[in-house]
């Protein structure tokens, strides 16, 4: 009886004990809408656009707890002064106090950016600014614009923007900017706080944070006109959406100010100025001297050997186009010599930045391994058989490793410079069927070019889908360590015809008398560059796959993208992208028309292959995911040629091997 009173009393106390646990545990509370609204503004001491403004703190408060992030990369103030502002954020509110005293009679501008955002979600405030006056009259007008980088498009984020009312070409290296921004993700740029007049507008990526272009290192952007800012009034007409059901709800017209201008491209480039020195220098063996510069260089250092000036002839020389990474293959006589000192006499960077005659005097030691005494044999491991001594070759090697490309030479290397080489010793084998049998056409090597004395191509008609084997006959090349090759074989095969694709552009607007070229992109990285001949821009012998495409005005010719310069005032040549991605299948011939000012500069490049990319709003990146696009074109199922039987398995529509294209 008393275990069933208890029972009893445990089962009516159980229900309350678990309500009472509920009520104690501490969790979060459910349901209610995620937080995706940024900050409001509420109030600020001064007021916004306030007049006469004599204190020199500033406070803003907001509807919620802010931080402010990122303080010295996103706000900036206009004018700049000595001192830079410290911002900082407590509760709701965000402070500014000035260190310097504030200028008479001037309108201040502190631009955030997006750096204050709410405490809890880090929704993120864009494109707040506030403006206030020290003296009786306020500057409202702005210029708005987008920085873009000039060869690849790409949006320059927290890129320094200024304005200057000196129109002289020297404010730029030597002035402050008088009023600044900075670009936000998008590379969009508003400078405010403007007074009437007339300006011209540069971009700096300003690493040395004086405002201004004092480092030939730094990136920069200008305008070719000045500009002079105005503002209008005029009416436009607001859709307002219903939030729940998408359709359009009201239609309103009211009256703003337009601030121009509000669409300045500004291209940025970097000079590409380095600081030269000799940067690395080292005996790679005893074979070989290797330099490393800082820059390239028009011309190459005078080299010689330190007692022994006169000496000719004691090198060859390796090196790339730019002059900056040089290999000196030692002649033998000095290929024995342990402790080697050269003088090298060349321009290097000075102290104002300008090249001036320098001497380094360099020694390099070559430590040599120690030579092992042979191990007396045992009596019953003597023999009378004597054993051939072994001999050092020349290494060869095929550069390009793999199958061989039917529109290509093909490169061979050798380990050393050569002193000889006889062209006769190389052959050539078609596999047919099973049985090798000898080319029509025997390979003759030819040294490659100018700047690598060990490499030679062999320029050779190749078919399509064929197995070729190349023999070098030993002691064919001589390298000027006296080594020779040995018997070199090896078998390769060319691809099928039905592997290649060809891609044309026809291009318009281009211009008739300005030299182009296009470079055909694996994202955004160049596989190819051509020549645009008569607005056609062609690609043959492709490997299927997807594509993307930057077309250049070359306007010196020179077939290379040149950046500007600003001592010139030459801008960067100016670059277009096809504004969609390219997909191409086997065996197939495509062509796009591609008008260059069809879509707006900003918009060309595709968002598939930007890397600077801005961060997606909350409230749309979930409508964004939903509704996302591909930027890939429809793919067409099977590639139809009229010109060909259908019935006949050997009309085949052969890719000539000269074109590429499909006949």
């Amino acid at each position: 009886m008393h275990d069933s009173h208890n029972t009893l009393k445990y089962l009516l106390l159980a229900p309350l004990a678990l309500l009472l646990a509920a009520c104690a545990s501490i969790g979060n509370p459910s349901g209610g809408p995620r937080d995706e609204d940024p900050p409001r503004f509420v109030r600020s001491n001064p007021a916004p656009g306030s007049l006469n403004v004599k204190r020199d703190k500033i406070e803003i408060d907001f509807d919620e707890i802010v931080n402010v992030k990122d303080v010295f990369t996103k706000v900036v103030v206009s004018p700049v002064s000595k001192s830079v502002p410290r911002v900082s954020s407590q509760g709701h509110k965000v402070t500014v106090q000035f260190e310097d005293t504030l200028r008479a009679n001037t309108t201040y501008t502190i631009d955030f950016g997006n750096a204050i955002e709410d405490n809890n979600e880090g929704n993120k405030l864009q494109g707040f600014a506030y403006t206030f006056s020290t003296g009786p009259t306020l500057d409202t007008l702005r210029i708005s614009g987008m920085v873009l980088d000039s060869k690849d498009l790409e949006p320059q984020q927290g890129m320094l923007v200024g304005a200057y009312s000196n129109l002289s070409d020297t404010a730029f290296k030597t002035l402050p900017m008088e009023r600044v921004a900075k670009t936000d993700d998008r590379g969009r740029f508003t400078i405010r706080g403007l007074a009437p007049g007339t300006y011209r507008v540069f971009a700096l990526q300003d690493v040395d944070n004086d405002y201004r272009w004092a480092n030939p290192e730094e990136n920069l952007a200008f305008l070719d006109v000045t500009v002079s800012p105005t503002a209008t009034r005029e009416e436009t007409t607001d859709s307002i959406f219903n939030l729940k059901t998408g359709e359009l709800d009201t239609v309103k017209t009211r009256t703003r100010t337009v601030y121009l201008p509000n669409d300045i491209l500004l291209r940025s480039f970097n000079t590409g100025y380095k600081s030269q020195y000799l940067e690395k220098y080292e005996r790679t063996d005893s074979t070989r001297i290797f330099l490393k510069f800082g820059a390239p260089a028009a011309g190459l250092p005078k080299v010689s050997v330190v007692g022994a000036p006169d000496m000719k002839d004691w090198y060859v020389m390796e090196r790339n186009a730019a002059n900056d990474s040089l290999i000196y293959w030692l002649r033998p006589t000095l290929v024995a010599t342990d402790t080697l000192r050269l003088r090298v006499d060349y321009l290097r960077t000075d102290s104002l930045r300008q090249l001036s005659a320098a001497t380094d005097t360099l020694r390099f030691i070559t430590n040599r391994p120690k030579v092992k005494k042979a191990k007396k044999k045992k009596e019953e491991e003597k023999s009378d058989s004597v054993s051939a001594p072994k001999i050092r070759l020349l290494n060869v090697r095929i550069v390009d490793d793999g199958a061989q490309e039917v529109w290509k030479p093909m490169t061979l290397e050798f380990e050393h410079p050569l002193s000889r080489l006889d062209t006769a010793a190389f052959h050539m084998e078609v596999k047919v069927d099973t049985v090798w049998k000898p080319a029509d056409t025997q390979p003759v090597p030819i040294p490659a070019d100018t700047l690598s004395p060990r490499r030679y191509i062999i320029d050779y008609p190749w078919s399509y889908e064929t197995t070729y084997r190349l023999t070098v006959d030993s002691l064919a090349a001589e390298g000027i360590y006296g080594f020779h090759n040995g018997k070199y074989t090896k078998e390769f095969s060319t691809k099928k015809e039905d592997d290649y694709c060809t891609l044309t552009f026809n291009i318009s607007n281009g211009g008739d008398t300005i030299p182009a070229f296009v470079e055909l992109l694996n994202g955004d990285n160049p596989v190819r560059r051509v020549k645009v001949e008569n607005g056609v821009a062609f690609f043959p012998f492709l490997a299927p796959g997807k594509y993307n495409a930057r077309y250049y005005e070359d306007f010196n010719g020179n077939g290379l993208y040149d950046a500007g310069d600003y001592d010139s005032l030459r801008q960067p040549d100016l670059v277009y992208y096809y504004p969609k991605s390219v997909n191409i299948k086997k065996n197939w011939d495509k062509t796009e028309s591609w008008d260059l000012f069809a879509t707006a500069i900003d918009m060309m490049k595709p968002e598939a292959i930007k890397k600077n990319k801005p961060e997606a709003d909350k409230r749309n990146r979930q409508r964004m995911k939903d509704n996302k696009e591909s930027d890939e074109e429809d793919e067409e199922e099977e590639y139809f040629d009229p010109t060909r039987n259908p019935f006949d398995p050997n009309d085949r529509g052969r890719r000539d091997r000269n074109t590429g294209r499909l006949r």
